[in-house]
């Protein structure tokens, strides 16, 4: 249902959006039965005339009822939502599938600059692609990226893959995602990080595996670029690159 509406651009965002709507569903309907039990008991023994107050302490057992059983049920429910919540964080956070590709993500007041290697495979080598604001990554590939914090806290986010990991100054985080959409999504803070958190957004560009071949190319051999974008019809212009180095 929430598929047709947000844009799942992930291998697991499918199974965060379902875990959503469980949640929905069950405190939507105890909401609804809640609200629909206190207004009929209001509408049914609001005040008459020549009806006199009828005083309920609320022991008797065929009125405890009504408290016990919803309460079980109630219980039963949590732990519902208890389980699927714990099977979607341990496939997301905790069974880390073997990578195919490894990224460095860096957030700092306020930017995301990216480290990614070149056509080597291999990240610190000197064919390293770093760029800000924009990480370009290939379609159905699983990436490991290691998230860190040049200064505060940050929270890196990318809605699109329902991927929110924050970032710890000290700290190299591990994190995993497996695109499975061409396009262009939308990268995050979600964290106040200071006066120009607003201001911190970046973008990851998930591409065909004939079009990451040539920006890899590109970028890592500027004299090979216009051969091979010649070759490669996937590429209609040009890719700027902002370059942080070290």
């Amino acid at each position: 249902m929430l598929e047709r509406y947000l844009t799942a651009a992930s291998t697991y965002a499918h199974s965060i959006d379902h875990l959503f709507i469980l949640i929905g569903a069950i405190v939507g309907f105890w909401l609804i039965a809640a609200e629909t039990m206190m207004f009929t008991l209001i509408f049914k023994f609001r005040a008459k005339d020549g009806r006199p107050t009828q005083y309920i302490t609320g022991e008797e057992k065929h009125l405890k009822r009504w408290i016990t059983i919803p309460h079980m049920l109630v219980l039963v429910c949590d732990v519902v939502i208890i389980i699927g919540a714990i099977t979607v964080w341990y496939d997301i956070k905790q069974n880390m599938p073997v990578a195919d590709e490894t990224v460095r993500v860096i957030g700092q007041q306020w930017a995301w600059s990216f480290q990614q290697p070149g056509p080597d495979g291999v990240l610190d080598t000197a064919d390293d692609i770093r760029t800000v604001g924009e990480l370009h990554v290939k379609v159905d590939t699983t990436y490991r990226f290691e998230l860190v914090s040049r200064d505060v806290v940050h929270s890196f986010a990318i809605p699109a893959f329902r991927l929110k990991q924050d970032a710890l100054p000290g700290r190299t985080i591990s994190g995993w995602f497996r695109p499975n959409r061409v396009g262009t999504y939308d990268i995050q803070c979600t964290q106040m990080c200071g006066l120009g958190h607003g201001l911190m957004a970046g973008r990851i560009i998930v591409e065909t595996p004939a079009a990451h071949a040539a920006w890899l190319l590109r970028n890592s051999s500027p004299s090979e670029a216009p051969q091979q974008a010649a070759q490669s019809p996937a590429n209609k212009g040009p890719t700027t690159i902002a370059e942080v180095r070290r």
